[in-house]
């Protein structure tokens, strides 16, 4: 009987400490509102500004001009074709890289060396 009494009692408990009324979901649409607000401007925003100012770098990129790719690789566009550059990496050395796989410019074609 003793167990009972303690299990009704915990019982009471809870249910005295749950909200008694729904309230207003507008704190709540606020809070998630600003988080996404928050988290774009942080995140998303950023990102989206660096892969457009990389999409305009290979745009630009022509012949002649020496590039680093993801790989870490260094060579110099020696064709442009609709989806892949071909650079010449050593002598007598061509390969083919996807555009997507290009990460910076090392030197722009008619540059001086440095």
């Amino acid at each position: 009987m003793m167990k009972m009494s303690l299990l009704n009692d915990s019982s009471l408990l809870f249910a005295q400490a749950a909200p008694q009324g729904q309230g207003s979901p507008l704190p709540t649409l606020l809070f998630f509102g600003l988080m996404f607000a928050a988290m774009y401007f942080l995140m998303i925003a950023p990102q989206r500004k660096k892969q457009k100012e990389h999409e305009k770098m290979l745009a630009a990129l022509q012949t002649g001009d020496e590039i680093v790719t993801t790989g870490g690789i260094y060579g110099q566009i020696t064709n442009v074709k609709e989806d892949r550059f071909v650079i010449r990496v050593a002598d007598n050395t061509k390969i083919e890289v996807g555009k997507g796989f290009v990460h910076a410019v090392a030197r722009k074609a008619g540059e001086e060396k440095k």
